[in-house]
């Protein structure tokens, strides 16, 4: 059997964080969702998601094929219940199509019969479901993919507390403290820990990353793959490709790929009066409520600051911008903008490119026409939210 996971209108609600991939891509926990449903069922997976993204992430027809909504993280009992959908049948749960066996998906598609399922589960629906949920997510991907499996061994200058530490092979760790007793810590191929970095879990540095020396990393923090990270950071989720290199805190936020943090920079995770925060909202272009008092940083795929940056509580920052500047930045940066405070300008796609093929070689990556293609498509999607400032 095959597994298609496919868009729903989470790929707008999630927003910028899906400019630039399928919901399914997204990592929580250690793993994204699409693999996580893979390692589940012992499968292959492919993407139904929005056309511009198709050609770097496939759809693969079959016609045994099971189609799964991106924004649901699996786990035993929906794996049971899916099982157990004949063909022509949906699961749902409160108008949500969380799985259907067809033999194609539109938004029409008619069902034979509507499954509804009454349990709980975790659905990803906004930026800030990331981080908050990151904790349940990373606890079940560490007893998944180290179920049955020895971990490789630490030299005995680190101080290990509790029993919940799996490290990959190629794993270096030298002189730093890993406290397991408020969660597991997954060490990833390859990684890195430098010397006197203190961490508490749950925490995953996945494959080919690095914590710098003296970093103070608190739970539930993800980072990686091929990222660097330094400082201080808490509750955060921090993707491939991307660095937050230096001193200063970062918490209760998201880093997409390929982004950069300058030395010293800070975000808010809590507004001084303590009041609950907003994030803007891409579809309906306001500011929208969270519920939640902790929320700091959304940060899109390619956006970077310079040193010293000080972003507010529940900044979001879009795709491809560029931030620098002795005053906090506005609580929305648009994607593709370029400035500091109130005052931006668009950051043109040649000189965006510019940087971009600099960057990618620096993960030996190659800058190809297909992300191209893809950040073109983005740059004219968002060009009403740039006209809004």
């Amino acid at each position: 059997m095959a597994i298609i996971l496919f868009d729903d209108n989470a790929h707008q609600t999630l927003r910028p964080l899906t400019f630039t991939r399928p919901v399914a891509d997204l990592r929580i926990g250690i793993l994204t969702i699409a693999e996580k449903w893979s390692q589940y069922l012992n499968t292959t997976h492919s993407f139904l998601t929005q056309p511009y993204l198709q050609e770097k992430f496939p759809l693969t027809k079959s016609s045994n094929a099971v189609y799964i909504n991106g924004s649901v993280c699996p786990d035993e009992c929906l794996l049971e219940a899916i099982d157990g959908l004949k063909q022509g049948e949906a699961l749902k749960h409160q108008g949500l199509l969380i799985a259907a066996k067809v033999d194609g998906l539109t938004s029409d598609t008619a069902f034979e019969r509507e499954v509804e399922y009454g349990q709980s589960f975790i659905a990803i629906k906004y930026p800030e479901d990331i981080f908050n949920k990151n904790n349940v997510e990373l606890r079940k991907d560490f007893a998944l993919i180290t179920k049955g499996r020895t971990s490789a061994s630490l030299t005995s200058t680190n101080t290990i507390i509790g029993n919940d530490l799996f490290a990959e092979d190629g794993v270096t760790a030298e002189c730093s403290t890993f406290n397991t007793t408020n969660g597991p810590i997954y060490l990833g191929k390859h990684s890195e820990v430098w010397e006197g970095t203190n961490i508490r879990g749950s925490f995953a540095l996945c494959d080919h990353s690095q914590v710098k020396m003296g970093a103070k990393i608190y739970g539930a923090t993800t980072v990686g793959p091929y990222s660097r990270v330094g400082g201080e950071i808490s509750n955060a989720v921090i993707w491939g490709f991307s660095s937050k290199g230096h001193d200063g805190f970062l918490g209760n936020s998201v880093m997409g790929e390929w982004c950069n943090i300058g030395a010293d920079s800070n975000n808010s995770n809590l507004k001084n009066n303590y009041q609950e925060v907003k994030l803007w909202d891409y579809p309906s272009k306001r500011f929208r409520k969270t519920g939640l008092q902790f929320c700091g940083l959304i940060m899109g795929d390619h956006s970077k600051c310079g040193i010293n940056t000080m972003f507010n509580t529940g900044t979001v920052v879009g795709v491809s911008a560029n931030v620098f500047g002795s005053t906090m930045p506005l609580n929305f940066i648009p994607d593709f903008g370029w400035g500091g405070g109130s005052e931006f300008e668009t950051y043109s796609l040649k000189k965006m490119f510019d940087t971009a093929e600099l960057v990618y070689p620096r993960r030996d990556r190659v800058f190809d026409d297909v992300e191209k293609r893809i950040l073109e498509q983005v740059f004219e999607q968002t060009k009403d939210y740039r006209e809004i400032f």
